[in-house]
């Protein structure tokens, strides 16, 4: 088991990006299903400049997309965390969660489970006051994940950088503050304690 893991949910650990992790990352990004939300398939390039990308946030902020693996196995799986979103959008900058997880381990629960422990750390260890996520209004899957994980759908909108005539044009936009994420905890630990 890998002992660098910067934190950890009960089966997946969250670390930071090692060169073995771009060919399966490469494999996920030229994915139809994987990307099927996405306006378009990464090639090997683009999937290892993201990487790139992600390990300079990691540099500038102290977060990012964390690689992500099922510590039974320390396989590699896709990756769940924290971007600073600073699209020409009205909400950004802002702190996005967001995910992405291989095929062959969707139906697991891992994103739900690996989001829960990633919001957790981002508003109780890095202090973190708000956190968004926003997907096409289409993407079920994730927003189902959205709002298992305590966001609250705050509307809808025409995301300016996609074509009108996409079927992703058409946004929700999610949000937790840490009040709120506060009172949540508060009422899990009182049906606990009864």
């Amino acid at each position: 088991m890998i002992s660098t893991y910067e934190f950890e949910s009960e089966r997946l650990g969250f670390r930071r990006w090692t060169e073995e992790d771009k060919i399966p990352f490469a494999q996920m990004n030229a994915d139809k299903d994987v990307m099927e939300f996405f306006p378009k398939l990464l090639t090997k390039t683009e999937s290892d400049a993201f990487v790139g990308r992600i390990e300079a946030h990691f540099e500038n902020f102290g977060y990012a997309l964390w690689a992500i693996d099922v510590k039974a196995t320390n396989e590699f799986i896709g990756y769940i965390g924290f971007y600073s979103a600073d699209s020409d959008l009205d909400f950004t900058p802002c702190v996005e969660i967001g995910w992405r997880i291989s095929k062959k381990n969707w139906h697991k629960g891992y994103a739900t489970e690996g989001a829960k422990a990633c919001l957790k750390y981002g508003l109780d260890v890095l202090n973190l006051d708000e956190i968004y996520s926003f997907t096409s209004k289409i993407n079920v899957k994730s927003i189902n994940v959205m709002e298992k994980i305590g966001l609250v759908k705050e509307r809808e909108f025409d995301h300016p950088d996609i074509g009108q005539e996409s079927p992703l044009k058409a946004h929700v936009l999610y949000k937790l503050d840490i009040n709120t994420f506060k009172a949540q905890k508060e009422i899990i630990n009182e049906i606990r304690s009864d």
